[in-house]
């Protein structure tokens, strides 16, 4: 199995961790603060990451360009906004149903990346990326009346709306931090997609947590409490956080934005798992079947 493909389950893995133990710190602060969570208590393993890396295993550093601050600025602040609008989505729906709305992402990734990189996919890819939304949808409507009908007019709700926003942004984010990591490349004395991963990520996240701490400091300060408060849930989200973003950014070196993130939707087979075991929520019959559906998505994808 290649690389970027046991990188991505991992990831994934650590993805559905971060993201459950947001959902329960909504409970005790607000959308805000819940989104800095996972910067500001990820920023020091991200660095601890790079510093490994740079000082205990003697990668070297890369030169960042322009093309690299540009992409890293555009990611960050995308990443931003689909976390944001992510957590507030857990407002609306149970916690499966709230994730699978943001799962569009690799079709918009797959569309991002062919306006901005230039990159172009398969009639199989698009295929396995089809069938993996189609999953998405069944789930989205798996508490009402399956019909045509209810297919179409659920992309049109509030709950919706904000999902596929959600995943407009971590579509537009994937893109840029691939294009901003293999900006590395030219810099250092041969590609080292691990590095590349890293800086970027070490990059990113500090941009990130510098502007939500602004943020919060001038316009929702009492949050910064409920942050502090929740210190110890928090470095474990962070820690979660940071390892997954790592491991994305190191599968996106190393493949197509789009190809990785239909990999990533396995995310929901833990999502559900997380749904069932810790939320203690019930999954009917057309939430497996759309659970299945990603699972074929995925499959075609790896054997194509």
């Amino acid at each position: 199995m290649q690389t970027w493909i046991l990188i991505t389950i991992a990831a994934a893995f650590l993805q559905n961790i971060r993201s459950s133990l947001q959902k329960h710190l909504k409970g005790v602060m607000g959308t805000t603060g819940a989104t800095f969570v996972r910067f500001g208590y990820g920023a020091p393993f991200a660095l601890v990451y790079l510093a490994i890396l740079w000082r205990g295993l003697g990668h070297p550093l890369p030169v960042p360009d322009r093309h690299f601050f540009l992409w890293a600025v555009i990611g960050g602040l995308s990443q931003i906004t689909a976390t944001f609008l992510l957590v507030h989505l857990f407002s609306f729906r149970n916690f499966a149903v709230g994730t699978a709305y943001s799962r569009t992402e690799p079709a918009q990734a797959a569309l991002f990346g062919l306006i901005f990189l230039g990159e172009t996919a398969s009639r199989g890819t698009l295929v396995a990326i089809a069938i993996s939304v189609v999953g998405v949808m069944i789930i989205s409507v798996a508490r009402t009346t399956l019909s045509l009908k209810s297919l179409v007019t659920s992309v049109f709700t509030r709950t919706a709306g904000v999902g596929l926003l959600s995943g407009t942004f971590f579509g537009l984010s994937a893109v840029a931090y691939r294009s901003a990591s293999l900006s590395l490349a030219p810099s250092l004395p041969q590609p080292d997609f691990v590095m590349q991963a890293s800086f970027t990520l070490g990059f990113v996240i500090l941009l990130q947590t510098v502007i939500m701490l602004a943020w919060i400091l001038i316009r929702e300060r009492d949050e910064m409490k409920r942050v502090l408060v929740a210190w110890r849930p928090g470095l474990i989200v962070g820690f979660a956080g940071a390892s997954a973003s790592f491991g994305w950014f190191m599968a996106m070196t190393l493949q197509q934005a789009a190809i990785v993130k239909v990999v990533a939707q396995v995310e929901m087979l833990f999502t559900f798992a997380s749904a069932v075991f810790i939320f203690r929520e019930w999954i009917n019959r057309l939430e497996v079947i759309g659970c299945l559906l990603i699972v074929l998505g995925v499959v075609m994808l790896l054997v194509i």
